[in-house]
């Protein structure tokens, strides 16, 4: 098995990998995360690629070409849009795609988070407002409790300069073009607007639109990403959550 973290510039990419997995979940973080938030839900039967820490104009380096037979990419939170700009770069196809809880505008009055309050972040990056953050993240108390072991480890310079190039970017982005199967939209978001979400994904017709009762994060509610892609892929079929 290999379990590395690479590193260029700031941006991060986290990779795990077993020679005989012929399976591949590709990540894109949120922003403020590291690879605490989501390895826990790595197992041994899937291939796993983390990018996070969005503070590099390109993305990372990847491991050599290894032929898989099913490619499932995940965009989380800021990660959706992420998604949509370095994907390309990667020149890796998924064969499904999943948009958790964000939008490719996610700086938006209408689509995403409202512009004032994205600024409004970005110009009050302290401990004490991250603690907040990562408490609305997490939904309440108790599920900020539960998750106490998977709260990013980041400074707050760090912070600042992964979410001032991603503002920066986010600015002079083009229309969205890239391919989502699925998107999931929390009903107790407290970071993305769930009417925002709402909106935006109910116009996208190609795209199968799935609401939960849950928070902005909310991947502890699965053992795996395997459990979870079962999940989305079933869900129309029995409209419940299986663990």
């Amino acid at each position: 098995m290999t379990i590395k973290p690479l590193t260029r510039d700031k941006m991060k990419t986290y990779i795990r990998r077993r020679e005989k997995n012929d399976r591949l979940v590709i990540l894109y973080g949120g922003w403020g995360t590291d690879e605490n938030m989501f390895t826990p839900l790595c197992t041994d039967d899937f291939d796993f690629i983390l990018f996070y820490n969005y503070s590099a104009d390109e993305a990372l380096v990847l491991p050599e070409t290894k032929t898989y037979r099913s490619i499932t990419l995940i965009g989380w939170s800021l990660g959706v849009w992420a998604a949509e700009y370095l994907s390309p770069k990667t020149a890796i196809k998924p064969d499904l795609t999943i948009a958790v809880n964000g939008t490719p505008v996610p700086a938006d009055d209408n689509y995403g988070i409202p512009l004032n309050v994205f600024e409004g972040t970005l110009n009050n990056i302290t401990e004490t407002n991250m603690e907040k953050f990562y408490f609305r993240m997490f939904g309440d108390k108790k599920n900020y409790l539960r998750n106490a072991d998977r709260i990013p480890q980041r400074s707050v310079k760090s912070l600042h300069d992964e979410l001032r190039w991603l503002y920066n970017r986010i600015m002079e982005q083009k229309e969205p073009g890239f391919r989502w199967d699925y998107a999931l939209t929390s009903e107790i978001d407290r970071v993305f607007p769930a009417k925002n979400l709402k909106g935006y994904w109910e116009k996208e017709k190609e795209t199968r639109h799935i609401i939960v009762p849950f928070p902005h994060y909310f991947f502890h509610e699965w053992r795996s990403y395997t459990d979870f892609i079962e999940f989305v892929k079933k869900y129309r079929m029995s409209g419940k959550r299986g663990k």
